[in-house]
């Protein structure tokens, strides 16, 4: 199975700790987050992980390079000469991805016990598009979800902005904040017509229309946006209080 960590950010809330370290590198408690990331992909399956880079790239590359694990290859997607986003970072990645099977998608700062598995197994029985990790949690910006977990839209919860793809009910709808993990079929690639810079939410807002995007919801107690020095410490309290989780 094939996976991408998105470390590609230029981690502008994580200064200054991210100044001359790149964020994927930035260790919560002994192992920076692209470590503990990698890890938890392979633990679910991932014999193939792609790691795409731009911010200090050479420092994550050398590191990716010094990662053995028994059975695992890892690739570099380079976006040294541009930034690409979460959608434009996955075309890019198109070749080093292709094949047959789901593919998951994790951002490198987001730490959770997200049952990986379980979310795979989901994804499968439901034949999805994609299948998106979400949960419960104050957030200012939300996927909203029909009444069995399809997307029917998002919402800037700050400005009441709001963009459907798939509701016959606005009222209905369910709002719950994405966490950054996700996993998709290999044909997205064939629906894809943005080219460029592009964020793959848009993306899913519009191939919501026709195709099925599902939530998998799991308890937002156990995840962190390791964004800020703040949530850094959090993280590593979390570390510290469960070690055997995360």
């Amino acid at each position: 199975m094939k996976a991408m960590i998105f470390a590609a950010g230029l981690g502008t809330r994580m200064h200054p700790v991210s100044e001359h370290t790149p964020k994927a590198l930035v260790a919560p408690a002994g192992k920076p987050m692209l470590q503990l990331v990698a890890e938890k992909l392979i633990k679910a399956g991932a014999t193939h992980i792609v790691v795409n880079t731009h911010h200090h790239s050479e420092k994550v590359r050398n590191f990716v390079n010094g990662l053995h694990y028994p059975g695992v290859r890892f690739s570099i997607s380079d976006e040294s000469d541009q930034l690409l986003d979460t959608g434009g970072g996955l075309l890019k990645a198109k070749e080093l991805l292709d094949g047959n099977d789901p593919i998951i998608l994790h951002n490198v700062d987001i730490l959770s016990d997200v049952d990986l598995a379980a979310m795979l197994r989901l994804h499968m029985k439901n034949d999805s598009l994609a299948t998106l990790a979400v949960s419960n949690r104050a957030a200012g910006r939300v996927f909203l979800w029909d009444g069995g977990l399809q997307l029917a839209g998002w919402e800037n919860t700050k400005t009441g902005q709001k963009i459907l793809c798939n509701a016959s009910n606005e009222t209905m709808l369910k709002p719950i904040a994405f966490s950054g993990i996700h996993i998709v079929s290999p044909k997205i690639f064939s629906l894809i017509n943005e080219t460029g810079v592009f964020s793959i939410t848009p993306l899913y807002l519009r191939l919501g229309q026709n195709q099925k995007i599902i939530a998998f919801e799991h308890n937002p107690e156990r995840w962190i946006d390791i964004g800020t020095p703040e949530k850094l410490q959090t993280a590593r309290r979390l570390l510290e209080q469960f070690p055997n989780v995360f």
